[in-house]
């Protein structure tokens, strides 16, 4: 009589959680998803608990445009390149060839210590950093010849001095250093943000800034044809990649848990009766939550 409970009760659990738990097609589009024409997929997540833990709370949609928000501010994500592994941001207060923001209003780079092992500018990204004060800790112990800007990917502030937006200042260049408005740090610096780790204006006490990459072999031929923004790339480590294949194969997608910080698998499919086996040492020891099981 006990195995007839038994089995009977095992039934019942079995077909509870196929009527409960969502369909894994239904969950696995849930993570999967699009704001406006750009497409939402791992390690990105909108909805809590999709993606990476890594990237957890950055990206938002609102009114069709997609967000990302770190510590220094938001800006609007122009695209996203999972080939290359980008994304291409926009500032609302960046510097262009066409127009100077000043007034210290524009938002910079800065991201949370956490977060940076998995985000960072472009090594092609030159940033700009203009009207900073000659105290600003860009040039605290470089001599007056010696600053520490310089062209990034053929791109710099001898060039950017040609854009309009210049003229429509009324500045003008003076001195071998590209300064303008007299003698003193030059009113631009352009620097790859490797340099300072850091793009903060308040900090650097910069009166604006302005950003453009180059995606090779593209070669621009002035200002003009910069792509002004902000190029970010992002990674993941290893480990995480081989997790999510496997989390795939087993027709699963990625997500994490409410930690935040522990990675799942949501979407583990039940194949005929059997749990298909997912071999990764960190989760031998997972709890039933660690798991979303769906019928297949």
């Amino acid at each position: 009589m006990a195995p007839l409970i038994y089995s009977g009760l095992l039934s019942i659990i079995i077909t509870l959680s196929a009527l409960l738990q969502p369909p894994c097609a239904a969950h696995i589009n849930a993570c999967r998803s699009f704001c406006g024409n750009i497409t939402i997929d791992y390690p990105f997540g909108l909805q809590q608990g999709c993606g990476h833990p890594g990237f957890r709370d950055l990206l938002f949609c609102m009114n069709d445009m997609l967000m990302f928000h770190i510590s220094s501010g938001s800006y609007r994500v122009l695209e996203i390149d999972y080939a290359y592994k980008a994304l291409t941001l926009h500032d609302l207060h960046l510097s262009t060839c066409e127009t100077i923001v000043l007034g210290g209003k524009g938002n910079g780079f800065d991201v949370e210590p956490w977060r940076g092992p998995y985000l960072a500018p472009d090594s092609d990204n030159v940033f700009m950093l203009i009207g900073c004060s000659a105290r600003s800790p860009l040039f605290q112990g470089f001599p007056e010849k010696h600053l520490p800007c310089r062209n990034v990917s053929g791109m710099g502030c001898e060039e950017y001095y040609r854009c309009p937006a210049w003229s429509l200042l009324g500045a003008q260049r003076i001195g071998s250093q590209g300064s303008v408005y007299g003698s003193g740090p030059p009113e631009c610096c352009a620097l790859p943000f490797e340099a300072v780790k850091s793009i903060n204006l308040s900090r650097l006490e910069c009166e604006g800034y302005s950003s453009a990459y180059s995606i090779a072999p593209l070669r621009m031929e002035g200002p003009g044809d910069w792509t002004y923004g902000i190029r970010v790339k992002y990674s993941i480590q290893s480990n995480s990649d081989e997790f999510c294949r496997a989390c795939e194969a087993t027709g699963g997608t990625c997500g994490y848990g409410g930690d935040g910080i522990r990675q799942l698998c949501i979407g583990f499919r039940i194949d005929q009766g059997r749990k298909r086996k997912m071999e990764l040492d960190e989760y031998i020891n997972r709890s039933a939550s660690d798991l979303l099981i769906c019928t297949g």
